[in-house]
């Protein structure tokens, strides 16, 4: 799954560049969000029960209770939704996650679509923050 986050999502043969050393540095970052992506997955089905903090900043946890209502899988309630769970399906919203009851918890290429998105958010929001 690791390789398909990384040529797939990443499309890393698509980059036209010139020298071995530049692909090895875009890969080097490329290994570091594919990574990211399919820990958040994986920790998420492993251990639903953890703090959103320990694959997310303070900030994109703020985010995406902005931009992501709360629906039936991520409204808050101790019994039914932890943590970790509620918001990597907030971040699979926004790649395309439906969330509907019956739905199976959401995979890497709609987490890695949201996670996209998320970043383009984010730096927005930071620029603002500066400039604004």
């Amino acid at each position: 799954m690791f390789h398909k986050i990384l040529k797939s999502g990443c499309k890393a043969e698509e980059s036209k560049l010139r020298t071995a050393d530049r692909l090895a540095n875009l890969i080097a970052v490329f290994c570091i969000v594919s990574w990211r992506i399919f820990w958040i997955t994986t920790v998420n089905r492993a251990a639903p029960q953890l703090p959103a903090e320990i694959a997310m900043t303070p900030t994109e946890i703020q985010l995406l209770d902005q931009l992501v209502k709360d629906t039936a899988k991520t409204s808050f309630n101790p019994s039914t939704a932890e943590p970790l769970t509620r918001y990597t399906v907030k971040l699979a919203q926004l790649g395309g996650y439906l969330a509907r009851a019956n739905d199976p918890p959401p995979g890497n290429i709609v987490v890695w679509r949201g996670l996209v998105r998320l970043t383009d958010i984010l730096l927005g929001f930071e620029l603002a923050e500066k400039y604004g």
